[in-house]
């Protein structure tokens, strides 16, 4: 009896402790490197029904893995672990983290930003599963690709219509790149709502209570030393995410470290959950504001229009290129309120449960608008597939293949009325 007694008292202890976090994550050290992480394996290609063939595709892709968009993280934690190493509270690990941080520093300077021979390889490889997975779409097809202005966007695009070349030398490939395409691939840029909406910062006190409340501390002072003198709890904080930005983004440089050296699995899934938190705030529709997704809003109408132009025989471009960055695609997939992209709630401490930066834009992330003809009746059908999985674009209709008419319609409700 005694050990039953101690038994139940045991499980409702652990069941005590459960329930005291439950919007605690236990997310792997890859999952956590979120948005940073490297484009996931290849999955195998998803067969359509023998009654449909595939004839046109329309894509929108991020770039691909990259040298740190810029130096601002990595100088700002060498100049933290130079100054304990000048006051003497640096610790062994802290000296560690030095050498690697400057390894990340002598790597990317002259390239910060940069597209790396990882980000090159995954644009080549889904460049070369898309031309396999659709041999009639790209038989002597027309092909159009456009970029934002970004050097990474642009060498992205260049790799995957490299390898079409390379695939096919018949293809009549069109390429575009310039501030011209910004108002689709980097609407974040020029977008008035959207501008007005970071300058007044009304994502930020939601932010920032989450950040105040999950941000862990211990990370940074096992390297610094326990006798740094931080400046105050703010500046602790900001040195503990700088720290997570640095490691997080190491394996899209394909540089080889092992994170959980520095980093606890408890302290990497909250310091994710701040980082994520914060891009679902200002990328995506939220209870603070639908601005983030609304400026997708050009980017669906010309999904749209160059999909009935296909049909109608105004344009025959049969594959249509788009490539932009992460700040594209999210809008975008939230917009359209694509699985596991769309959340609504209040309770900002449950993001991390139900929108995951990881599964919506890892590097190189997609979206692909396949059109298909029936062989027997002529009527078309659209499949959506985010990251080469297809997914049902219809809240509550679990149908992958909707006729034409059907997807047009839900489309074009997603996009604000102001904008159609």
């Amino acid at each position: 009896m005694k050990r039953i007694i101690g038994s139940l008292a045991c499980l409702f202890l652990c069941l005590g402790v459960y329930a005291a976090d439950p919007t605690a994550t236990h997310y792997s050290v890859t999952q956590c490197e979120g948005s940073l992480t490297p484009y996931p394996s290849a999955i195998s290609a998803v067969t359509a029904p023998d009654s449909l063939e595939a004839v046109m595709i329309n894509h929108v892709g991020r770039h691909g893995s990259r040298y740190p968009a810029s130096g601002s993280n990595c100088y700002k934690l060498a100049r933290a672990l130079a100054t304990a190493d000048s006051l003497g509270t640096i610790t062994p690990l802290g000296r560690k983290l030095m050498a690697l941080n400057l390894d990340v520093i002598n790597r990317s300077n002259g390239q910060w930003g940069a597209l790396d021979s990882l980000g090159m390889a995954e644009q080549r490889g889904l460049a070369q599963r898309m031309y396999e997975a659709f041999p009639t779409v790209f038989k002597d097809a027309k092909v159009s690709a456009l970029s934002s202005y970004s050097p990474r966007s642009m060498m992205s695009m260049f790799s995957f219509v490299h390898q079409l070349d390379r695939l096919d030398n018949k293809l009549e490939i069109r390429t575009s790149t310039g501030r011209n395409n910004s108002y689709l691939m980097r609407p974040f840029d020029v977008d008035k709502d959207y501008l007005d909406f970071r300058r007044d910062n009304l994502w930020k006190p939601a932010y920032d209570a989450y950040f105040e409340q999950v941000c862990p501390t211990a990370a940074i002072t096992r390297v610094l030393g326990k006798d740094f003198p931080f400046e105050n709890a703010a500046h602790w904080r900001d040195l503990a995410i700088t720290e997570y930005y640095v490691l997080a983004g190491l394996s899209c440089m394909s540089v080889s470290a092992d994170i959980s050296e520095y980093l606890t699995g408890d302290e990497l899934n909250a310091l994710w959950s701040c980082f994520n938190l914060r891009q679902y705030l200002q990328r995506t529709a939220t209870t603070v504001s639908t601005v983030p997704a609304d400026i997708a809003a050009d980017l669906v109408l010309n999904l749209i229009e160059t999909t009935d132009n296909f049909i109608e025989g105004t344009d025959l471009t049969a594959v249509h290129l788009r490539f932009g960055h992460a700040e594209t695609v999210m809008p975008l997939v939230s917009l359209l309120k694509l699985p596991g992209c769309y959340y609504m709630t209040n309770y900002f401490d449950t993001v991390a449960l139900h929108w995951r930066d990881f599964d919506v834009v890892p590097m190189a992330a997609n979206v692909r608008m396949i059109l298909f003809k029936a062989k027997k009746s002529g009527r078309y059908y659209l499949r959506v597939d985010l990251n080469e999985k297809p997914v049902n674009l219809i809240p509550n209709n679990e149908a992958v293949y909707l006729p034409w008419g059907m997807a047009r319609d839900y489309m074009m409700r997603c996009v604000p009325l102001y904008a159609q």
